[in-house]
């Protein structure tokens, strides 16, 4: 009974180093294109992003560094998702791609859906940074406020009101209804004085 046990043991130790052999021996196309890919994919997404944020560069001033950051980054969300999309792919997991892409898609809908706020908002600071008429030092009156542009960020911009407070307004309020006055009509109404 020892020797059928031993010799049990033994063939299944032997079938089970070549079944091992045999899935490294076919595996490791897959993982050398796989390695391969990888490098691709690396270079090429570095190059891609340098033009993208070159393209970005020239598009906006220095002082709008933060939309040329948001853009590169987004791009580059983008672009590694869909290499290791393509990388499950090379390793012949097309399911689990095809799953993890539709997942994906949800989560996404989901997460634009909760943070609609501050993607309006960030839209609207884009909008806002690239108005000729809306810059700092500008006075405007906005729904909530008049005062001096102080700043203007990606998700919200600071007033100084006539009290000499700083006001935070979202950017989604801001551009929605403003109105810039004129530096110098203001000046000469308060120099001539009430009539």
């Amino acid at each position: 009974m020892l020797q059928s046990l031993t010799g049990f043991l033994v063939e299944t130790l032997r079938e089970t180093v070549a079944e091992f052999g045999t899935a490294v021996q076919d595996a490791a196309p897959k993982v050398l294109t796989a390695v391969v890919f990888l490098a691709l994919a690396y270079v090429g997404i570095k190059a891609i992003l340098f033009v993208v944020r070159g393209v970005l560069d020239g598009l906006y001033p220095e002082e709008q560094d933060l939309v040329v950051e948001l853009g590169v980054a987004v791009a580059g969300v983008f672009l590694w998702f869909g290499a290791a999309l393509a990388l499950l792919n090379i390793v012949g997991m097309t399911e689990i791609a095809a799953s993890l892409g539709t997942a994906t898609g949800f989560i996404a809908l989901g997460v634009s859906y909760a943070l609609s706020n501050m993607i309006a908002d960030t839209v609207a600071g884009v909008y806002l940074l690239r108005d000729p008429d809306f810059n700092p030092g500008d006075r405007v009156k906005s729904d909530p406020v008049t005062g001096t542009v102080s700043s203007i960020e990606l998700r919200k911009t600071r007033f100084e009101n006539d009290e000499g407070d700083t006001v935070v307004v979202a950017n989604r309020d801001v551009e929605k209804k403003w109105t810039k006055y004129d530096a110098e009509a203001a000046a000469d109404a308060s120099a001539a004085g009430p009539t």
